[in-house]
């Protein structure tokens, strides 16, 4: 019987020893056991992507937060801040000067002195122009005019909309609560809509159906008193303003 040569295997060098210890070391090694793509629960699979080794997972403040979502529960919200019921921290620090409150003050007293004026040679047409609404406006133009509600887009589209709303709204539905609450809902979605946050502007619709001396001027109360008001406000209040940077004391 024939003998079959055998051959002998290569010899096992020390790097080749060395890359199986390493192999099987990485291949158990914590980092790869936690980073296991696919892990079932309850028959729910999922993929951890933060946590990238067990030291890490034992130090939750040495995670880093790249490629990690965060999602907010009901338990992580905060209580709603109480800084609302305190003085504008910023306001409180400005230094009020004198002239920061005459000058306003001022434009409010003119504007309603003019208004006033105008009722005088209007009343036998049946228009008035010092209406409550103008006081809010007086209060925004002069005292902020650098805020959204005091912009001239926001203002007279605003006055000019919510008014014609308060018409249509008491053709349809005659005075009553229906139609102050029809005409009051339409006002805030128009001016959300159109982009033109103006509050006081919210209030023309409900004087128009309760107020028995503007049902005669029908759609021309969308420009009397609101509109045409108006511009005589934006007048006064650059002349405000010139005077509050210009003047000081």
């Amino acid at each position: 019987m024939a003998s079959v040569p055998v051959k002998p295997l290569p010899p096992v060098g020390p790097h080749l020893l060395r890359r199986n210890l390493t192999t099987t070391a990485f291949s158990k090694s914590p980092a790869m056991l936690v980073s296991r793509s696919n892990r079932h629960f309850l028959g729910i699979s999922t993929y951890n992507k933060c946590f990238r080794s067990l030291w890490q997972v034992r130090n939750p403040a040495s995670l880093s937060t790249r490629g990690c979502k965060v999602v907010a529960s009901a338990g992580n919200l905060t209580a709603p801040s109480w800084d609302s019921w305190k003085p504008d921290k910023t306001a409180v620090a400005t230094t009020l000067l004198l002239s920061d409150v005459i000058w306003p003050a001022a434009g409010a007293f003119a504007a309603m002195a003019i208004m006033g004026r105008m009722d005088q040679m209007l009343t036998p047409k049946g228009i008035t122009m010092s209406v409550a609404p103008l006081g809010a406006v007086s209060a925004i133009l002069f005292t902020t005019p650098s805020a959204p509600a005091a912009r001239k887009y926001n203002m007279f589209l605003a006055q000019i909309g919510c008014a014609a709303i308060g018409v249509v709204a008491f053709s349809a539905f005659g005075p009553g609560w229906l139609a102050r609450s029809v005409a009051l809902a339409a006002s805030i979605a128009f001016m959300i809509i159109a982009r033109a946050n103006h509050p006081p502007a919210a209030s023309l619709p409900l004087m128009f159906i309760d107020g028995a001396k503007f049902h005669h001027l029908n759609f021309w109360y969308a420009l009397f008193p609101g509109a045409a008001a108006c511009i005589i406000l934006c007048l006064l209040q650059s002349i405000v303003c010139y005077l509050k940077d210009n003047i000081k004391f």
